[in-house]
C-alpha cells in the first residue's frame, strides 16, 4: 500500500523540534502537511499554541513562541534523498544546495530548503 519510510528522524537546530517557532499554527500545518506529507497528531493551546505533525514515526512541531523563525529548523534524516527531493519539488518546495557534505561520522548527501515561515530544513542522508 504506500511507499515506504522516508523520514527517519529530525533535529533541531536550537532547542526543540517540537516547538519550532511560527505566527499561524493553522498556516503552518497546512503547508506542512500539503508539501513535507506530514499529518497532525496533536494541538495543545499551553503553555502557547502548538501543533504537533508526524510522518513515518518522526514527529515534527510547530508553535507561537516568539522564537525568530529565520534562526531555526530542524535537520531532518532521511532514508532515499532523492526520493525525499523529487517529492518536495513535486509538491511545490524549491530545494536548493544538492551537494554532499564531510563531517566526522562520515560523508552525506543534502539538500535544503527554507519555508515560507523562514524555517530552515536540512535534508540528509549518509552515503555508503
Amino acid at each position: 500500500m504506500g511507499e515506504s519510510k522516508l523520514f527517519d528522524a529530525a533535529f533541531p537546530y536550537q532547542d526543540d523540534v517540537l516547538a519550532l517557532p511560527v505566527e499561524d499554527i493553522d498556516r503552518a500545518a497546512a503547508w506542512y502537511g500539503e508539501r513535507f506529507g506530514l499529518n497532525e497528531v496533536e494541538r495543545r493551546d499551553d503553555p502557547v499554541p502548538t501543533v504537533i505533525l508526524e510522518r513515518d514515526g518522526v514527529k515534527i512541531g510547530f508553535a507561537i513562541n516568539g522564537g525568530d523563525a529565520s534562526n531555526d529548523g530542524a535537520a531532518i534524516l532521511v532514508t532515499d534523498i532523492q526520493r525525499a527531493r523529487d517529492e518536495l519539488e513535486a509538491n511545490g518546495v524549491e530545494t536548493g544546495s544538492w551537494r554532499v557534505d564531510e563531517r566526522d561520522d562520515g560523508k552525506y548527501q543534502v539538500f535544503f530548503v527554507v519555508a515560507p515561515d523562514g524555517l530552515c530544513y536540512y535534508f540528509h542522508q549518509p552515503l555508503g
